[in-house]
């Protein structure tokens, strides 16, 4: 794994978004098309601003998948990451964006998981961005994580920290409001992708960020995987990796840059 630590949440999302959009091009350059996964949230609003202005990306030869949905949220709702995805990616490289399979929470559960199990296996990842939560989650796979389950898209159930924090972050008006459950890409999934850059800003991430990088890789610290990845980039700011020992600053060489 690759660590960077950037001063601020803008300057972190736009090393990523460089990275990401360099990863993209080289898979096009090699192969002739990119599969990629994008992430959503907060944390990402830097990243993908970042990756729609590169220049030079053709996105006609690109097929997008992304991470989760909650189940049975409108398409309207400000909480999509489906309305998410449209409005900060999908419809700003559009009309060329070659496709895009989004979780539909509306549709029946078990049917959405294999409709998009078979796309996505006969579309190998390329270039995955993903993110952590406060509880360490990756996707929506909340602790303990299910490391085994080979399905591509699973059913999970949100846990307490899980739901407050998008509540916090002003998703929903109510906790009462956020969905308990949601389709997420399995853990097993996210891992075959080829590269992932995960990006990780702000202090109340800064928890779920050592634990998954000091910790052993256990699923009640869903991202600890990442220390697993032949070839992972983690952005963080400072604010995220403000309780990393110094010993392991050290052992990295890791400075902000």
């Amino acid at each position: 794994m690759k660590i960077e630590i950037l001063k601020d949440p803008k300057t972190m999302g736009q090393a990523a978004g460089e990275v990401a959009a360099k990863a993209i091009k080289a898979s096009l350059a090699k192969k002739g098309f990119a599969n990629i996964i994008l992430a959503t949230g907060t944390s990402q609003f830097e990243t993908l601003s970042r990756l729609v202005d590169e220049p030079g990306i053709d996105w006609s030869k690109v097929t997008l998948f992304h991470l989760d949905e909650y189940l049975g949220l409108p398409i309207t709702h400000g909480a999509s990451f489906r309305k998410y995805l449209l409005e900060r990616f999908i419809n700003v490289v559009n009309p060329s964006l070659k496709q895009a399979h989004l979780i539909d929470g509306e549709a029946d559960a078990a049917t959405e998981c294999a409709r998009l199990g078979a796309l996505i296996q006969a579309h190998p990842i390329d270039v995955a961005l993903v993110g952590i939560g406060e509880n360490g989650h990756l996707a929506f796979n909340d602790p303990p994580a299910d490391f085994e389950t080979e399905e591509p898209y699973i059913v999970v159930n949100l846990d307490e920290a899980c739901r407050k924090q998008q509540f916090s972050e002003g998703w929903f008006d109510s906790m009462e409001a956020v969905p308990k459950q949601a389709i997420s890409m399995s853990i097993r999934q996210i891992m075959k992708s080829a590269k992932i850059i995960c990006s990780v800003p702000d202090e109340r991430k800064a928890e779920a960020v050592r634990n998954s990088l000091n910790e052993a890789v256990s699923p009640e610290y869903p991202a600890s995987i990442l220390q697993q990845h032949l070839d992972c980039e983690l952005f963080l700011d400072e604010g995220a990796a403000e309780l990393l020992e110094k010993s392991f600053l050290e052992k990295y060489n890791l400075k902000v840059h």
